[in-house]
């Protein structure tokens, strides 16, 4: 009899313990999450020494390329304002640095995210219209929570994320994205003719192509390859491919730099 007490006691504060962790787990979610990420994630930790750009940092004389983001080249629109923004969030202070699926880029440089306290930096450059989202290696657990902040952006118009005023962003439509062909279609919808000089194109990365002097009548398709003579063909040269596998997204912007169409998958 005494035995079986026993054994019901252990029962019972078996139970009580998984009730309790459970408990905590709904109360303090972030503080689990924390250990899951500790344990399933490589992290470490070190101080800012410098900012290079928006998505570029060093700690102890390497330098650290931001997971999830991409912010403006040098003389690009917003520029000196993503570093600037980047700079007074970390320059000089601790941050938790996570590596997710690869260690390092082409370039040598650590890929990272940034964590200051419980704030995720390079998302925050996001939210503010700094950086745009950006997952060459494919999507990890963060790429949600990136889109979501893109969208945000887009819908408090601000930045990078600023929509277009001029008359033809109304017009340009997407008609067609063939990813295998490396096609983009698109259509001018409006009963007038727009200039597209000057506008781009570019992908979630550096891939960039420049509208040379052309009116869109109807459609034009901007192909991936060596430039050849068709009607109302653009090619983009230089490269062997723009839009990856893994998924990408399309920026169309007008003159001024301001957002006219996006399209991920």
């Amino acid at each position: 009899m005494e035995r079986r007490k026993f054994i019901d006691n252990k029962k019972i504060q078996k139970s009580l313990l998984i009730f309790l962790i459970l408990l905590l787990m709904i109360i303090d979610y972030p503080f689990f999450n924390k250990i899951v990420e500790d344990v399933f994630f490589e992290s470490e930790f070190g101080i800012i020494e410098r900012v290079i750009d928006g998505d570029t940092v060093v700690i102890e004389n390497e330098s650290i390329r931001l997971l999830g983001i991409n912010s403006p080249e040098k003389n690009e629109v917003y520029y000196q304002e993503a570093k600037d923004y980047l700079e007074l969030m970390v320059l000089n202070r601790t941050v938790k640095l996570i590596k997710t699926q690869e260690d390092r880029d082409r370039y040598n440089r650590k890929l990272r995210y940034l964590i200051l306290g419980t704030t995720n930096i390079n998302l925050e450059l996001v939210k503010k219209g700094y950086a745009n989202f950006y997952f060459p290696s494919g999507k990890d657990k963060y790429y949600k929570e990136f889109k979501t902040a893109w969208e945000k952006c887009i819908e408090e118009d601000k930045n990078l994320c600023e929509i277009s005023k001029q008359p033809c962003a109304k017009c340009i439509n997407l008609k067609e994205f063939n990813l295998n062909s490396q096609l983009v279609v698109l259509k001018n919808s409006c009963s007038f003719y727009c200039d597209l000089k000057d506008w781009s194109i570019k992908d979630e990365g550096r891939k960039i192509f420049n509208f040379p002097s052309f009116i869109l009548k109807n459609t034009v398709s901007i192909k991936v390859g060596d430039e050849e003579n068709e009607e109302d063909v653009l090619f983009w040269t230089g490269e062997s491919y723009v839009w990856t596998q893994t998924g990408d997204t399309l920026f169309l912007r007008d003159t001024e730099g301001k957002l006219v169409l996006w399209h991920t998958y």
